[in-house]
């Protein structure tokens, strides 16, 4: 079990991107980094946008991936994503610019109101917004986990999303009246509710 390994594939839409025997693997998963080493439970990740090291003998590499999935076994790590890059191919000064760029158009939809793409009633542009900011996040955690990789990583950035909050509340008309054992009126209201209908 001394000379174990691991086979690590990394595949992208556009193909197998990293295919190499390592001693251990660190990804970033949704819930924080996990590690796999030989002989590893079978394990399904999702990925969040971020660092894979891996060590092969004394020597660790390091690349970045997208958002996507993790599959773990005894012998072997996949990872599907949508993005990977190495550091010899990130042209820093190029992806600062798209990132100044992405980070001033979203600070232009700071004002605008966005709303779940599954809220009842919602107007579509406010949809529409909330489709285009996940978008351009998602597109800033990339451009800041290569800058990371290179080794110039960008300021911190604080970009709350509206999921991990409480969700709004539904409109008027959709908020069921309290049934309170009280028997209806012939006009259909309760007969001591208490309030205006």
């Amino acid at each position: 079990m001394v000379d174990a390994k691991i086979r690590l594939e990394i595949v992208t839409p556009k193909g197998r991107a990293l295919t190499e025997s390592v001693d251990e693997v660190t990804a970033p998963s949704v819930e924080g980094e996990f590690g796999v080493l030989p002989g590893h439970l079978p394990l399904l990740a999702a990925l969040r946008t971020g660092i894979v090291s891996y060590r092969v003998g004394a020597q660790t590499k390091r690349c970045a991936v997208g958002s996507g999935f993790a599959e773990a076994g005894p012998d072997k790590l996949v990872i599907l994503t949508d993005e990977y890059t190495e550091r010899e191919k990130i042209d820093p000064v190029v992806v600062r610019k798209d990132l100044a760029d992405v980070q001033q158009r979203l600070q232009k939809m700071e004002g605008v109101p966005i709303v779940s793409t599954d809220a009842k009633g919602a107007d579509a542009a406010a949809v529409e917004a909330r489709a285009q900011r996940e978008a351009l996040v998602m597109q800033e955690n990339w451009l800041a986990v290569q800058l990371e990789l290179y080794g110039d990583p960008p300021p911190a950035t604080m970009r709350p999303f509206e999921e991990f909050g409480p969700p709004p509340p539904p409109p008027e008309e959709e908020v069921p009246e309290p049934d309170n054992g009280m028997p209806e009126r012939s006009d259909g209201t309760a007969a001591t509710s208490g309030r205006a209908n």
